[in-house]
């Protein structure tokens, strides 16, 4: 069992952490809206995704899937963080990488230990390495940092992130050598 910290709660972040949850880690999702948070410690859903809610009424009633408005506590309490915030596009076309910022400067704060940092969010090319640039020059302490884009579609995305060698296929991405030759 691995301690996975999940930070942003919408669509992608809340769906990837109940279902790392109901695949045996223990997950704390955060976000900085504390009405979101309030309303999913009290079992309410922020949108609607099939499946979501009963999956989490399930993983937060076993007490590995909570919740927080306190990056520190999520950060501190794991060994894997995901990065899950918006990054809407900004007028120009670009990726308004505010939230994003924000995240890793409340990280590289709080971090005292190696972590595994796992950008979710959609970012630029080369956001991986500015975040390990940021992370490993602070305080002495060094991460890794792995991109993983999303391909969970509204409707089916516990479906998709259960079974990613279809969505792979959707896609027409390599899903990778089942026998792991």
């Amino acid at each position: 069992m691995n301690n996975v910290c999940i930070i942003g709660s919408g669509h992608v972040g809340l769906v990837t952490g109940a279902c790392l949850e109901e695949l045996g880690n223990k997950v704390i999702c955060v976000d900085n809206d504390a009405h979101k948070i309030e309303g999913l410690k009290e079992g309410e859903m922020p949108f609607y995704e099939p499946g979501l809610e009963e999956l989490v009424h399930r993983n937060a009633n076993s007490g590995k899937l909570s919740f927080t408005t306190g990056i520190e506590e999520g950060v501190k309490a794991s060994e894997i963080i995901f990065i899950s915030v918006g990054t809407p596009q900004k007028p120009d076309g670009t990726a308004d990488m505010t939230l994003v910022e924000a995240v890793i400067r409340k990280i590289s704060q709080t971090i005292d230990s190696y972590k595994v940092i796992i950008e979710k969010s959609t970012v630029p090319v080369k956001t991986g390495k500015w975040i390990s640039t940021k992370l490993n020059s602070s305080r002495g302490v060094n991460c890794d940092v792995v991109s993983n884009p999303e391909f969970l579609r509204e409707g089916s995305a516990i479906n998709d992130f259960m079974n990613p060698d279809q969505n792979c296929n959707r896609h027409n991405l390599p899903a990778g050598n089942k026998n792991n030759d």
